[in-house]
């Protein structure tokens, strides 16, 4: 069976925590609210357990509603209307004097007030464990940068407990402080420091040190800088043009930017999926003091991805204006994202966009040829893999191997099967053993009858790579059916279909080895479920053929 890349792999290939989010990630049970509240806290529960937290909020705060005085369900209530952005957490915040996540909500709070002592008091109450142990000096170095005391705040950093096992985090920080409050020396001694212990490769490093390069003059240093991140970073060399064009611009302009670039971080840290919903609450942080912050916005979007909340991300992206000097990643992103929700029309305009601010970037046309592969539009998914390619250097790379096979595929499914042999071999020539090619190319000859004994070691090759894979399975299986192996073609059928129970063709296949193994029933039964199992149009002929074929046994 041939095996076609999804959109987001084609996309891929081509391109001791704070208490209170222990109920982020899952609701505990709270004291039982009384019966007026109870289905709106049933509800809100199962809410929040599918990620839902702006519904969870809206249910939790009705069932609060109606038993006030409810400890477990007050935090509940807090903690979904911070994920969700709901202004409710603001006013719940005083009330949570425990809560680690309302000490710093409020904390921001007193801080965009001017209240500096008070936002200096509230961090102090934090406990020095976990993460708040890593927030903590950061925290009060801003706050005390935002009162004036930037000698003050760089000791706070230095003399952190942490300050060894997290100096390149504590000297970044540090040299945005000093930057801010105009003391070159010191921000070029602790840049320097930061770029040494994390290298060239992190976002938030390499915008803040470029910028700084730029504004002391130093415009070539701060391109190498950026220029380095797009390499290691290939998403982001489509919006490098416009980062060069701001980057005398400084990121941070206000301790309360600092402030909420001290949870992006941690957030950027975090964001695995086991901690998705923590790096969530550390975001909605940052939001409440920079909403304007585009990298953080970014960063959103994909903890919501990362938790299957495409429409969520599409959200956040959405906020971002239109001249953010990140927008053609942001529109690559939406792109994306709105393909995934089905809207494969909005995703080609985006890209359209995308291509016309950006010509010389072959990851653009690379998508819009996924897109419409996917759409069935093969001859123009072919026309956009041609331009990709275009603008690919030469000879090719082991790199290039993916455009190729898709390309292939392409070239395959409109009927050009002479282009599409030749792209299939350039693929397995850039990158040798790749099971994708290899079985895509086997299952091809297979169907045509010819080159089997090669098929066959290839596509054996393929099963011993990913013996998981049913479709390749599935493949094996059919190419020892066509060289007379009915025993043998059975044995890996029947395992393709056990991993693929649902796909058609892998069913239909299975039916038409157990016909020639005069299990005449069986095959019948078989050619029904994939015929059920909603096939390719082009395959249902054929399918109800057969049936009418096994009627009489």
């Amino acid at each position: 069976m041939h095996h076609v890349p999804s959109l987001s792999r084609s996309i891929l290939l081509a391109l001791s925590l704070l208490s209170a989010c222990a109920a982020a990630g899952a609701s505990s049970p709270a004291d039982a609210p009384p019966p007026g509240a109870a289905s709106a806290y049933l509800t809100a529960r199962f809410a929040a357990g599918q990620g839902d937290n702006d519904f969870a909020a809206s249910q939790y705060l009705r069932a609060l509603e109606g038993d006030p005085t409810n400890i477990e369900l007050r935090q509940q209530a807090f903690i979904t209307a911070l994920l969700a952005g709901k202004p409710q957490a603001v006013e719940l915040a005083p009330m949570m004097a425990d809560d680690q996540a309302a000490i710093m909500l409020l904390a921001g709070i007193d801080a965009k007030a001017g209240r500096w002592e008070q936002a200096e008091t509230r961090i102090n109450s934090l406990p020095r464990q976990g993460i708040a142990q890593i927030l903590h000096p950061l925290l009060i170095a801003w706050i005390q940068a935002g009162q004036g005391r930037t000698d003050v705040a760089l000791a706070t950093l230095q003399s952190a407990p942490d300050a060894q096992r997290l100096k390149a985090l504590y000297a970044l920080h540090g040299a945005m402080i000093a930057d801010l409050a105009k003391k070159p020396a010191e921000a070029t001694r602790l840049y320097r420091a930061a770029i040494a212990d994390f290298g060239g490769t992190d976002y938030q490093l390499a915008r803040h040190v470029a910028s700084w390069q730029a504004r002391q003059g130093r415009l070539d240093d701060a391109r190498k800088t950026l220029a380095a991140l797009a390499a290691a970073a290939p998403e982001f060399a489509i919006a490098l043009p416009a980062v060069i064009e701001r980057i005398a611009a400084p990121a941070i302009t206000s301790p309360i930017q600092g402030m909420a670039e001290t949870y992006l971080t941690l957030a950027a840290a975090l964001r695995g999926q086991e901690r998705a919903a923590f790096s969530l609450v550390l975001t909605q942080l940052a939001l409440d003091l920079d909403p304007d912050n585009a990298s953080l916005r970014l960063l959103i979007a994909d903890l919501h991805e990362s938790r299957a909340k495409p429409d969520l991300a599409l959200a956040q992206l959405n906020a971002i204006p239109a001249n953010d000097p990140l927008i053609p990643l942001i529109l690559l992103r939406q792109a994306g994202l709105a393909d995934r929700l089905g809207n494969s029309e909005t995703a080609l305009k985006l890209l359209d966009q995308i291509a016309e601010a950006a010509p010389d970037r072959p990851e653009i046309p690379t998508m819009q040829g996924d897109l419409l592969r996917q759409k069935r539009k093969f001859p123009e998914a072919v026309a956009a893999y041609d331009r990709a390619i275009a603008l690919l250097p030469q000879p090719p790379v082991l790199a290039h191997w993916p455009l190729y096979y898709n390309r292939g595929i392409a070239h395959d499914r409109a009927k050009q099967w002479t282009k599409a042999e030749a792209d299939l071999l350039l693929a397995l020539k850039l990158q040798p053993e790749q099971p994708f090619v290899m079985n895509y190319l086997g299952y091809s000859w297979t169907e045509q009858g010819r080159n089997l004994a090669r098929a066959r070691e290839m596509i054996e090759r393929a099963v011993a790579l990913r013996p998981n894979d049913g479709e390749i399975v599935d493949s094996l299986g059919w190419v020892l059916f066509r060289q007379g192996d009915v025993r043998g073609a059975t044995k890996y059928l029947e395992r393709a279909v056990e991993m693929m129970p649902e796909d058609p063709t892998i069913n239909g296949h299975l039916g038409d080895i157990y016909w020639a193994g005069g299990r005449k029933r069986e095959a019948g039964f078989q050619w029904r479920r994939a015929l059920n199992l909603k096939p390719d149009a082009d395959e249902i002929p054929t399918l109800q053929s057969k049936l009418r074929d096994a009627a009489g046994f």
